[in-house]
């Protein structure tokens, strides 16, 4: 891929983080922020963040977790998931929520971005992306899978920018009964779009899991450039 790639620093308050920055081919575009799931910004992510900017985007992802262990790289089983599980519950939401609206005012000031920006989050970082929507510091958001959701309705009222939701039909975690509960709360509202992705389960974007979907995940990754190409 012809993608240009380095790690950089964000300040945040007296304090900077680091996160992973991939560049187009052109060397601009509008931009995205790749949010992590429990399992750091491991090379999954990383490998996420250069397909977008071989789309032609400036893709940037947060170290999320760099306040209880910066650069963290997690697997996704046995001890590995225990510790993402351990730094997710370590993390403070509003906080992590305020490292993607200072890494989106960093990408604002830089020259690479000549558009607006999208969080797209998978898991943990589905629900920071929404999250971050309801805040207002991106211009759109997409959630993959994203858990807890609908255990933070109250925010949706506060969300301006077009929204776009994938789930898994077999997801255990975000059963459709939670996913019914979200998409009655945008009810009417043609900003936001849900898909179910029939036989596939929590995670069926990420090629490095048992629950990879091709399928799925090609159809999302589609529909999240469509929706991005329309939106942003």
């Amino acid at each position: 891929m012809s993608t240009t790639s380095r790690w950089i620093d964000i300040p945040a308050g007296a304090d900077s983080f680091e996160g992973y920055l991939a560049l187009p081919q052109s060397g601009k575009g509008p931009a995205v922020i790749i949010i992590q799931e429990i399992f750091g910004v491991n090379s999954h992510i990383r490998t996420v963040a250069d397909q977008y900017a071989a789309d032609g985007y400036v893709a940037f992802a947060p170290d999320i977790f760099w306040r209880t262990q910066p650069r963290v790289e997690l697997t996704y089983a046995g001890s590995d998931r225990d510790k993402g599980i351990e730094l997710m519950q370590k993390t403070d939401v509003g906080l992590a929520v305020a490292d993607i609206g200072a890494s989106a005012a960093a990408l604002r000031a830089r020259p690479e971005v000549t558009g607006k920006i999208a969080a797209i989050g998978y898991c943990f970082g589905g629900r920071l992306a929404y999250l971050a929507a309801a805040q207002g510091t991106v211009d759109a958001a997409v959630a993959y899978y994203g858990g807890g959701i609908q255990n933070a309705l109250d925010e949706a009222s506060k969300i301006k920018v077009p929204i776009l939701f994938h789930y898994a039909e077999l997801d255990h975690g975000i059963p459709l009964s939670a996913v019914g509960e979200v998409k009655e709360r945008f009810a009417g509202r043609d900003d936001a779009e849900f898909h179910v992705y029939a036989g596939a389960d929590h995670g069926f974007n990420c090629t490095d899991r048992a629950s990879y979907n091709q399928h799925a995940s090609a159809l999302a990754h589609g529909r999240t450039l469509t929706f991005l190409g329309e939106r942003l």
